[in-house]
């Protein structure tokens, strides 16, 4: 379906205008289907996301300022964030031995489990094949790594 049809505009003033549009648009449909997937292991997208950088960094530990610089959104209150995953047994939280304010995180082998079983879901992997090829992919990866490579270095911190 296209820009137009989905949200009901007769015309856009200009393909660049539409193309934010269309940009903004397609990130919340991608995200709503992903909180869904989600909401299913009883999980965000946020937690989904410290999962996956904790597994990245297994079987070091890591600090909540390592994933809150690596997060794909904007997240200030991280601490709270990883509270209800060590809630949920997903992470573990211990202090750190080289720095006394610092504390060090883990996933656990549940964390471990969950991330496993939602990731399937979670890469879109009945979605994507079904509507673009993997040259697409590349084209499309390619032109929003250009996008954002240009934007104000101001803009690129948000």
């Amino acid at each position: 379906m296209k820009i137009d049809e989905a949200i009901q505009v007769n015309k856009f003033s200009t393909e660049w205008q539409r193309a934010t549009v269309n940009l903004l648009y397609t990130s919340n449909w991608v995200t709503a289907v992903l909180e869904k997937r989600a909401e299913q292991k009883q999980i965000t997208l946020r937690q989904f996301n410290v999962l996956r950088i904790l597994r990245g960094q297994f079987p070091n530990p890591v600090t909540n300022n390592l994933i809150k610089s690596r997060m794909l959104t904007n997240t200030p209150d991280i601490s709270r964030l990883i509270d209800r995953l060590v809630i949920k047994g997903l992470v573990d939280r211990c202090k750190s031995n080289e720095d006394k304010r610092a504390v060090n995180l883990l996933i656990t082998d549940a964390g471990l489990n969950v991330l496993e079983e939602l990731e399937q879901d979670m890469l879109l992997n009945d979605i994507l094949p079904n509507h673009l090829s993997e040259s697409e992919c590349i084209q499309l990866n390619e032109l929003l790594d250009k996008f954002r490579g240009s934007l104000d270095p101001e803009v690129k911190a948000i």
